[in-house]
């Protein structure tokens, strides 16, 4: 009798010891089919189970196997909205293991142009579309309620790296840009930018005209200086990446390429002509690094009115207190213009 048990029990451990390896082998194997070694799997908000189906099916080569899992483990009825990793070669217990781990998405903009640039880079990262930020960034009662204007709106976005998870919304979206501007004009930034008799807002505008005019970081607070220099006596601001932009917004095509400002275009009529009008432009004409930011607050104490490109220190400028001298390095760099064939 003892013997029997024995044999019993030995045959029961095989059998028990067979069921597990063919359920380890058909659900902790490899069940994938793309070549990549590794791709982002996108589940859009409310989306039901059979719509991850979808999804995954083109990815895996034994679906059932998949579904087993997925019941197994209660997926099919909690379903999370998200971004998924796959790796080539994961199980049907890694896969779905996978699709309850939302990975965020590292998102980083700078130098953009227009708040429709800063819409069309998110949109292409996070689930909201472009048309959906825009929605909300222009929304009015936000705008008001937070003291900014639909020109202004782009002076919100720190330009910085930022982890989202891809189905943030867009309110929450541009709810966390709003505390990451928050966050970055602190008490002593605040300060400086009162002494000044700006606002944070007309800070950044001018911090976008400083980036477009220079590139040269060093260089930053002393042009910062000459524009604040105008402002103080009433000049106007005669800012040529001003006019690029408005030219650009006439024409309705911010792709093209204007390396010359002409004499006719500084007529044209635009709030965004510094020629035309006094003070600052309606808002940004560009995304300001921090650089140029903080180049306003902290702007170098000078004399100078002027400045104009320099042909002797390529990216810099030459500065004068004088229209004068201004007129002396204005002719040398129109020589040294023409002399390239540069006509626009």
């Amino acid at each position: 009798m003892k013997d029997k048990f024995k044999y019993i029990l030995g045959g029961g451990a095989l059998l028990f010891l067979i069921v597990g390896a063919v359920f380890y082998f058909k659900y902790f194997t490899a069940n994938t089919k793309f070549t990549q070694n590794e791709l982002y799997v996108e589940v859009p908000t409310g989306a039901k189970y059979e719509d991850v189906l979808k999804i995954v099916t083109p990815l895996i080569d034994n679906t059932s196997d998949f579904e087993f899992m997925a019941s197994l483990r209660s997926y099919s009825k909690n379903v999370k909205p998200g971004r998924f990793l796959f790796v080539k070669g994961m199980s049907s217990y890694g896969l779905v293991a996978s699709l309850r781990r939302n990975v965020p998405v590292k998102i980083s903009f700078n130098n953009q142009e227009r708040l429709e640039n800063v819409a069309q880079r998110i949109g292409a990262l996070i689930e909201p579309d472009s048309l959906q930020l825009i929605t909300v960034f222009r929304d009015s009662i936000f705008l008001k309620k937070n003291g900014f204007t639909k020109e202004n709106v782009l002076s919100m976005f720190i330009p910085n790296s930022y982890e989202f998870y891809w189905n943030t919304s867009a309110e929450k979206f541009r709810d966390k840009m709003l505390e990451e501007y928050t966050k970055f004009w602190n008490a002593d930034r605040l300060a400086k930018a009162k002494a000044l008799g700006m606002t944070p807002q007309e800070v950044t505008t001018l911090a976008s005209i400083v980036h477009k005019e220079t590139v040269k970081a060093d260089e930053r607070p002393r042009v910062a200086g000459a524009y604040l220099n105008r402002l103080a006596q009433g000049m106007p601001l005669q800012a040529d990446p001003t006019v690029i932009y408005a030219l650009k917004l006439k024409d309705n095509n911010f792709d093209q390429v204007i390396k010359r400002v002409l004499y006719g275009d500084l007529t044209l009529h635009s709030p965004y002509n510094t020629y035309m009008n006094e003070g600052l432009p309606p808002g940004p004409i560009a995304m300001p690094d921090i650089n140029a930011i903080d180049a306003v607050l902290n702007p170098e104490k000078h004399n100078y009115i002027y400045f104009c490109a320099s042909v002797d220190r390529f990216g810099y400028h030459e500065f004068a207190a004088t229209y004068a001298q201004h007129q002396v390095n204005a002719k040398k760099y129109a020589e040294w213009l023409n002399g390239t064939g540069t006509t626009r």
